[in-house]
């Protein structure tokens, strides 16, 4: 089972964040390229709408994307986000999970974040990790991934 570096994160409501949590609870990590694109847009909603239901389960969902925090806010504020998300623009967090690969769009070939989902245990063990994520009832994945702790 692989290990997090404990990591502090800046995040939207002004959080600190702390990887693995500080408060005994699971994170789930979620990577996506862009705020407020398409698949991107489905995911938050969706992790949003179960939200209560991770909470409930003694875990705590963050997206991230390099975007920045004023982007992260508009993002949520436009489609009424209950999880926050953490800005990763000096990629940090890409780099120490590894979802920044070679993406080709249009022809062009660019550095992006690959969504990928990561169960993160208050000890800081990789619980479960899923790559090349598919939106479509994924946060039901992850959330009964969850139930079954």
């Amino acid at each position: 089972m692989n290990k997090v570096n404990p990591t502090t994160c800046v995040a939207t409501s002004d959080l600190n964040v702390n990887i693995p949590d500080d408060q005994g609870r699971n994170i789930v990590l979620y990577f996506y390229p862009k705020d407020d694109t398409p698949g991107c847009t489905i995911e938050g909603n969706d992790f949003t709408r179960l939200n209560e239901d991770f909470a409930a389960n003694n875990s705590v969902i963050y997206g991230v994307s390099r975007d920045s925090i004023a982007s992260h806010d508009k993002f949520i504020k436009k489609f009424n986000y209950t999880i926050d998300l953490i800005s990763d623009e000096d990629e940090s967090l890409c780099k120490q999970f590894d979802v920044l690969k070679l993406k080709k769009m249009y022809g062009k070939e660019h550095i992006g974040i690959v969504r990928s989902t990561f169960v993160i245990s208050p000890d800081g063990d990789i619980l479960k990790q899923w790559d090349k994520v598919k939106v479509d009832g994924h946060a039901e994945e992850v959330l009964d991934f969850i139930k079954a702790l």
